[in-house]
């Protein structure tokens, strides 16, 4: 009985992703993201996504930044600047803009009516917590250089160029967000410019995967069943 259990315990990581259960709705994927991915990320020195400030969680999948333990300061929006959202990586926008559903009546009806808008909406690999007011200033801007930009948010290297519609992340998750962005319009067969191509191979490239990106995809994918192969080296 002692060896089958030992050999179980050898087979059931190779297994285990067969058993995995992608979360549903864009609501069920915050919890689960906090539940299975972030739950020990909100006092790590990398922080959440634009501004690298640590957070205390808040309910069931929301948070309060410490804007003391990353120099923050609200550019206008003090009580968004005070919490966490999910931000898409690649922004709903984005990928329901490519969608029928979407020029029939925006994101609530493709919520309601398109399947495969709740499976990208909810894809966990595209979720990260951000501060409310950067994740709003963001919008649905593709990520760009933002060249002249004076920092907007007291230390928060994020900086976003409004009249050039564009979002330069931090240097720290400029591989993330480039191999994120690779991952969801390769996945769910998304158009994007040649520009953006080659901005996000030049990230790619200047920012390898890190420690935490691997460990990041190993939590996603025993959620989801696969890995972002832009994470693991199969696709490149």
């Amino acid at each position: 009985m002692r060896k089958l259990l030992y050999a179980l315990s050898l087979f059931f990581p190779l297994i285990s992703p067969a058993f995995a259960s992608p979360p549903a709705t864009f609501t069920e994927a915050k919890v689960i993201a906090k539940q299975k991915v972030y739950l020990d990320q909100a006092n790590s020195s990398m922080g959440e996504l634009y501004c690298g400030c640590k957070w205390t969680w808040v309910g069931k999948s929301g948070g309060r930044i410490d804007p003391e333990s990353c120099g923050l300061k609200a550019r206008k929006q003090e009580t968004r600047a005070e919490r966490t959202e999910w931000e898409h990586i690649v922004p709903a926008w984005t990928f329901g803009n490519q969608r029928q559903c979407w020029k029939n009546g925006g994101r609530e009806n493709c919520v309601d009516d398109d399947p495969v808008f709740r499976a990208m909406e909810a894809d966990l690999f595209n979720l990260y917590p951000s501060v409310g007011e950067v994740n709003g200033d963001r919008s649905n801007f593709n990520y760009g250089m933002a060249s002249g930009i004076a920092p907007q948010y007291g230390q928060c290297k994020t900086r976003v160029d409004f009249d050039q519609r564009a979002a330069e992340p931090r240097d720290e998750v400029k591989g993330l967000v480039a191999r994120t962005t690779f991952y969801m319009f390769d996945r769910y067969k998304l158009n994007m410019s040649r520009q953006q191509q080659q901005l996000l191979m030049a990230w790619d490239k200047q920012y390898p995967v890190s420690p935490w990106e691997k460990d990041r995809d190993r939590r996603i994918a025993a959620v989801m069943g696969h890995s972002n192969p832009f994470v693991t080296g199969e696709r490149q």
